[in-house]
């Protein structure tokens, strides 16, 4: 593979900090490469660096001459005087831009629901956000360099981003670096991983999976003082690959290893005795939604529903952005009421809720955060065993030096770590977070994880984080139009349904057009049978993923039977067979599919 950049010996350091070491890359064509770390560890600013953005203090970048790099900042530098059509598409004219299906894919996945002639100064940040990623995906770049592109998608928009990367470039051309800490886009996208540390980069071959594998081999090979952080990544490592994902990136994720790295691993909870705590500490009725509508003026927001939320139960809510999500939260809490219908809340109850915008802190912005944990005496049992709150906190990242710093100087992810503590130290019953994964990197995410396995009490969770969803949450609900649905296949099911939904019609839509817009719409699709077959595609694959999970599943029961149950082993035999009958089935169709598309 032809190389395309790099870095030679760089060193950079910050007035407080190092953060790059003589550290050397490189980049060749095809490279799919996603950086994980610690949030302040460097990741953004080796993106800056390798970018030629950032001035290194020694070393040099190299880059192929001609080189043409798209770099989606985590900040915009959008003009909020202009249009969201000027900042797409610059001055190309409408029947350029509306006649390449690449750009129209863009539009169509990302800003569909947009006005096309909005000003920038009235959008949201998340349709800011999601303006400067399609602005950068519409360029005609050999590299993509994108920091955090995930933030502000929900979990469609996630999935049509994740087939867009694997798809924009032809085998063994173009190159993509992304930072995000959302692992299953991590995992599904990219070939290779880089991990930023301690003013050093590792690389590591395969998506998230294999780099957890191969670091969890690294630090058990080495025997370090990193005894905590490695038992938290075998946990991690013990959940992805009891369903482990059959991907066909080069290296496999090599379960025979990994099985032997975590026989010792118990399962990620024990979800019964939890159950069985929760009850005595809640009673038998939770929250119980009795036919609940919710409007704003004309519109219906939520609409008929019936949901019974009881001790112990752990739920995942999916929706897309503007589905109702945080309606529904506020109507299960008692923060709203509803239009019509009734919500039944136990005595018991006693409500914690983990916001997206930490205001819960504001009333602690000035003190320390030693005097914070003053005013909590009491102990948080974890993992059998009592810990103090300044364990608690060490357990989630503090150091020592972070006990004197005033809560208003905290970053983003040690307020939310802060504040998931305070939550969990008021001994609430019923905990309702949302977004909980904002602002915290891979490691952090999976102490997090840890942390909430032992938790006993009922549990509501909403975000986009696909791995976290399907982490800490045995049951997922999808809020599609106004209406609850459970989804027993999890996001992937959610995703099915959405895309039977809204079946690949013969025409895409443009850009939505305000009173005022100028030009009819000329985006009427010629290659309709293809937007078709692409849509088939991926939903194939989305199958697969989730029915590959099963045979293992059953395998793992046929070795809990009793040897003499002939009757029991045969049923399961059948039921092996059976799933392995319908991935052939998929696998034909998915070489089919590809082949109609190559």
């Amino acid at each position: 593979m032809a190389f395309l950049f790099g870095c030679e010996n760089v060193h950079l350091e910050y007035p407080a900090k190092k953060v790059f070491d003589s550290v050397t890359l490189g980049v060749d064509e095809g490279d799919r490469i996603g950086i994980v770390g610690r949030n302040g560890d460097g990741k953004s600013s080796l993106l800056s660096v390798l970018s030629g953005a950032r001035e290194v203090d020694s070393g040099r970048v190299i880059m192929r001459n001609g080189l043409t790099i798209g770099v989606l900042e985590q900040k915009d530098t959008l003009d909020s005087e202009s249009t969201v059509a000027h900042e797409i598409v610059g001055d190309m004219p409408e029947h350029i831009w509306a006649s390449d299906a690449k750009i129209r894919s863009v539009i169509q996945g990302l800003i569909g629901d947009i006005p096309w002639d909005r000003r920038i100064g009235d959008l949201s940040g998340g349709q800011r956000r999601r303006v400067d990623l399609a602005r950068v995906l519409i360029g005609d770049h050999d590299v993509l360099m994108l920091d955090e592109p995930t933030n502000h998608l929900d979990v469609r928009a996630i999935a049509w981003l994740a087939d867009y990367l694997k798809h924009r470039w032809k085998e063994k051309s173009g190159a993509l670096l992304m930072v995000t800490h959302d692992r299953w886009f991590l995992d599904e996208v990219c070939l290779g991983m880089w991990e930023v540390h301690d003013g050093q980069v590792d690389a590591f071959e395969g998506g998230y999976s294999a780099y957890v594998l191969q670091r969890v081999e690294r630090d058990q090979a080495a025997r370090t003082a990193e005894q905590k952080r490695r038992n938290i990544m075998r946990k991690e490592l013990a959940w992805l690959s009891r369903g482990a994902r059959a991907r066909a990136t080069k290296p496999k994720f090599h379960l025979d290893t990994a099985r032997a790295l975590i026989a010792d691993e118990p399962p990620a909870r024990n979800s019964l005795e939890l159950k069985t705590a929760a009850i005595s500490r809640l009673g038998k009725q939770v929250v119980d939604l009795l036919d609940v509508t919710k409007r704003f003026g004309d519109t219906t927001v939520i609409d008929h529903v019936t949901w019974l939320i009881g001790p112990g139960d752990r739920f995942g809510i999916l929706g897309e952005n503007g589905a109702g999500k945080t309606t529904l939260l506020k109507l299960i809490q008692g923060a709203m009421d509803p239009s019509s219908g009734q919500v039944k809340i136990g005595q018991t109850v006693k409500f914690a809720i983990l916001s997206q915008h930490l205001s819960e802190l504001d009333e602690w912005g000035e003190s320390r955060v030693r005097e914070v944990l003053a005013q909590y005496k009491t102990r948080y049992v974890l993992d059998g065993k009592e810990v103090t709150p300044a364990q608690l906190l060490e357990r989630l990242g503090f150091e020592n030096s972070h006990l004197s710093a005033r809560v208003s100087d905290l970053s983003g992810g040690q307020r939310r770590r802060l504040q998931l503590m305070l939550i969990l130290l008021d001994k609430p019953n019923v905990l309702i977070l949302d977004e909980p994964g904002n602002d915290l990197d891979t490691d952090m995410l999976a102490i997090v994880e840890s942390l909430l396995d032992t938790w006993p009490g009922t549990l509501i969770l909403v975000t986009h984080d696909r791995y976290l969803m399907e982490r800490v949450t045995d049951h997922q609900y999808a809020l599609i139009d106004g209406k609850i649905r459970h989804v027993p296949g999890g996001v992937e099911e959610y995703l099915d349904i959405l895309d039977e939904r809204d079946q690949a019609p013969a025409k895409v839509k443009a850009p939505k057009q305000s009173a005022t817009s100028v030009g009819a719409d000329k985006t009427s699709l010629s290659g309709g049978d293809e937007y078709s077959l692409k849509k088939q595609l991926s939903s194939t694959e989305r199958k697969l993923h989730t029915l590959r999970k099963k045979p293992d599943e059953i395998r793992t029961k046929m070795m809990a039977v009793e040897p003499s149950d002939y009757m029991t082993l045969g049923d399961l035999e059948a039921q092996l067979q059976d799933i392995n009958r319908q991935i052939s089935d998929l696998e034909d169709e998915w070489l089919e599919l590809s082949e109609k598309l190559s």
